[in-house]
């Protein structure tokens, strides 16, 4: 006789368990201690087995009986119903072990391989680690671009519009290795192409007047702070580098003879190798800063390891210690003002840029730009050095 609601409420635990019937070799086992159990007895090649289902009234009797007509589905086409939910549960154990976060630290380990620059997987570490720290734990294949679109939104809330899209681009990111590893078969944040509001474009903070540029190099000469840092700044303002390049500087990236300083791709933005010419007034910093640095590899090493560089924030640090807010200087505008006074003074366009390593999108112009204009570049170094000596000069 089929179970019906009632009977399976009413039934009440005896001193032995006990089974209430529903056919089809589906029963309820009413255990001693109360608890109700959904099983079905069958046979598959001759040995008898038995297939659990939950308990009830978790699993409600239509429930069951779904499950049931499954298993002996299952049992026509000759599979062994126990034997498939093992299989199951363990490629869902398996489907959860490909979570995001896994995938997150596969991607990181793969651009170290690939030799990224050490600042940029620095930075795809702390986006992928702390800003999509809330889709580590979930399955690759189960988030859905709400998800993803919630975090982004967070973020972008509290005025970081700039850093909800590169986190966005980093998310996609993980997914198309995802894919091409065959873990995911979708990008779920491809929808979200335009769903983020436009970054607000803020500029670098740079002095830009040359009489005001004068007096912050003053300050600079006069600053006396550790001369390492002092040394780093001169360096970066007479080379036109980035700081992260200055801070990364190796000794054996000099050439003093031929007064070239060779910077590698693996450590330029673009992975572009990078060759500076290096003005008298620049190989005078690195004779007067070089004692400093015996026994280490990295010529502007940090005041606690010589193994360790200048800070990120090591610039910016003596800059206000000298007096300028944030919002009037920082490091990186050092070069806005440099490509500033030069562009300001009639200098050549392309010399400019290709001092400042900026990447020509037509692979042919930057190809000749490169073998080009070396002389030039070599001629404005040292014109731009004697102009910044002139500027420090006019305020004594």
């Amino acid at each position: 006789m089929r179970l019906s609601e009632f009977t399976l409420r009413k039934a009440k635990p005896k001193e032995k368990a006990y089974r209430l019937s529903d056919g089809g070799g589906l029963h309820l086992l009413v255990q001693t201690n109360g608890s109700k159990l959904w099983q079905m007895r069958y046979r598959h090649l001759g040995k008898e087995n038995v297939l659990s289902f939950g308990p009830y009234p978790l699993v409600t009797l239509a429930e069951a009986r779904e499950k049931r007509d499954v298993a002996k589905k299952q049992l026509i086409n000759g599979t062994d119903p126990a034997a498939q939910k093992r299989l199951d549960k363990i490629a869902a154990e398996t489907a959860a072990r490909r979570t995001f976060g896994l995938l997150a630290d596969e991607y990181i380990e793969r651009m170290v391989a690939k030799g990224a620059a050490e600042g940029t997987v620095t930075k795809t570490e702390w986006l992928l680690k702390n800003l999509a720290a809330p889709l580590a734990n979930r399955p690759i294949k189960d988030i859905h671009p709400a998800e993803i679109l919630d975090v982004l939104r967070r973020i972008e809330q509290s005025g970081r519009r700039e850093t909800a899209r590169r986190l966005r681009g980093v998310i996609g990111s993980v997914f198309k290795y995802a894919i091409v590893t065959l873990r995911a078969d979708t990008d779920p944040t491809l929808p979200l192409h335009g769903a983020l509001l436009p970054p607000k474009v803020v500029g670098r903070a740079a002095i830009i007047d040359e009489n005001e540029f004068g007096k912050l190099l003053r300050a600079i000469d006069d600053y006396d702070g550790w001369p390492t840092i002092t040394a780093a700044l001169k360096f970066l303002i007479l080379t036109c580098v980035r700081p992260g390049e200055v801070r990364g500087a190796k000794r054996n990236e000099f050439d003093f003879d031929k007064a070239i300083w060779r910077i590698p791709a693996e450590r330029m933005k673009m992975r572009v190798p990078h060759d500076v010419p290096l003005s008298k007034q620049a190989l005078q910093v690195l004779e007067d800063i070089w004692p400093l640095s015996d026994g280490a590899e990295l010529v502007f090493r940090s005041i606690r390891s010589k193994d360790r560089p200048l800070s990120d924030n090591a610039f910016n640090s003596a800059l206000r210690r000298m007096g300028y807010e944030k919002h009037e200087v920082t490091a990186h505008g050092m070069r806005v003002t440099a490509s500033s006074i030069l562009n300001s003074r009639g200098y050549d366009p392309d010399v400019i840029e290709a001092v400042l390593a900026h990447q020509d999108r037509n692979a042919i112009r930057r190809a000749y730009n490169r073998a080009t204009y070396w002389p030039q570049r070599v001629e404005l170094m040292q014109e731009w050095a004697d102009l910044l000596d002139e500027l420090t000069e006019a305020f004594p």
